[in-house]
């Protein structure tokens, strides 16, 4: 009889699959920057809509002009933008402001990039030492972020709304710190994400997919840097509590109406509401050993709630489908992201009527979070026996493994 001939794996081989040639840049991520690239240029031409709000926030937090600093919120409640986004913002007021915004567009859409590179490795983390498909995991990524860049491009080309890309920025950031078990940045980059937008707070709980005693010390960070970031507005001028009692027009497109609520503007009750409830859905997905749900939830909860219906709200949506889909299930074919690009992006291209683009972006976002909550799934191979991730909701890469992770990535 010939010898059997044994294979030993190499430590490290993902880090080689995808690559072109001895470059580190792998082909999905240059088709996703080439991709981005196109929409860049399609936006750019008629881009940076909102960015004056930008302008006038970090103008009036360095005290360029009268009625700022911490009477900022107090003066101007529609600046409803934290005060970590107008610091950013201030990088780009020595440019002409041309020219600024113009950097501002580059740079938010190079955050873009990056996130996608962070997602795929949180992915990889995650799902090491189950028998993860390497390449099968840059194809789900390649195509996720196909249907995720549109949407990014909108809120940070057309729209240049700097407070939402930092805010999805700085939550993308917490969920690999989760992966990779380093509570203290899940906490720290929770909290910049609610300091560069208040709504960011349905994406708190992740803190919960943490170990309990690493879970409180993250809150405490979270918690200590909000109350940094915002108290001295509040106990200065009392006037800024009458920022959270800004409205905006209840459109008519909005899911709102599908509730009965046809206020002409955002009804008192509204944005405790979108707040409270992602943060429940969220709660409920931990709960359910399913934290990856959580961005999307709290993007659902956020686009059913909401009076208005700007197409960069879907941004957080596919920044939520693309994290389930990378991570939160192990199909090749990330469905539930282009799913929600045809639906909320397409709707709102194609279909004239208001009353039926508000029922899709009802209907989508009450069946996304019924099938990221309760679809039967498969735990990973190495998983199905024994405890293992099923049997805690915090599955993040053990101490003894965080070596291993500081390892080349396959994404």
């Amino acid at each position: 009889m010939g010898k059997r001939k044994t294979v030993t794996a190499v430590p490290g081989d993902g880090a080689r699959i995808g690559r072109i040639g001895r470059y580190p840049v792998r082909w999905h991520n240059a088709l996703l920057a080439l991709w981005t690239t196109v929409w860049f240029f399609v936006a750019e031409r008629h881009g940076a809509v909102s960015w004056h709000y930008l302008r006038e926030g970090q103008q009036l937090l360095f005290h360029q002009v009268p009625g700022g600093g911490l009477a900022l919120y107090a003066n101007h409640p529609d600046l409803q933008i934290g005060p970590v986004s107008f610091l950013v913002a201030g990088l780009f007021a020595p440019f002409p402001a041309e020219l600024g915004e113009k950097l501002a567009d580059a740079f938010m859409s190079g955050l873009g990039l990056y996130m996608l590179v962070l997602v795929g490795r949180a992915a990889a983390d995650h799902y090491r030492g189950t028998g993860l498909n390497h390449k099968r995991l840059q194809q789900r990524v390649l195509i996720a972020g196909a249907a995720f860049i549109p949407m990014w491009v909108e809120v940070s080309v057309r729209f240049a709304h700097l407070d939402d890309v930092l805010a999805l920025f700085f939550t993308t950031l917490a969920v690999r710190a989760l992966v990779r078990g380093k509570a203290t940045a899940v906490g720290v980059f929770l909290a910049l994400a609610v300091d560069s937008k208040p709504w960011a707070v349905g994406f708190l709980p992740l803190l919960l997919a943490l170990p309990r005693p690493a879970r409180l010390r993250s809150a405490a960070w979270t918690m200590g840097l909000v109350a940094a970031a915002w108290l001295p507005f509040y106990l200065t001028h009392l006037d800024t509590l009458a920022a959270a009692r800004f409205t905006i027009p209840n459109q008519p497109a909005s899911a709102l109406r599908w509730f009965g609520v046809h206020d002409a503007a955002t009804p008192w009750w509204d944005r405790p509401a979108q707040m409270a409830l992602g943060i429940a859905l969220g709660a409920l997905a931990v709960r359910r050993h399913r934290w990856p749900a959580v961005v999307l939830l709290a993007a659902d909860a956020r686009i059913v709630l909401d009076p208005s219906v700007y197409t960069y709200y879907n941004a957080s949506v596919l920044l939520g489908t693309l994290i389930w889909d990378s991570i939160g299930q192990r199909r090749l074919v990330p469905w539930v992201s282009w799913l929600a690009l045809i639906s909320l992006y397409g709707s709102a291209l194609l279909v004239p009527s208001d009353s039926v683009q508000g029922l899709i972006r009802l209907a989508f976002a009450a069946g996304s979070a019924a099938y990221v909550l309760w679809w039967p799934q498969r735990p990973p191979r190495s998983r199905r026996h024994g405890r293992g991730a099923q049997g805690r909701p915090h599955p993040v890469i053990p101490q003894s493994r965080r070596a291993e992770s500081d390892a080349p990535q396959s994404c």
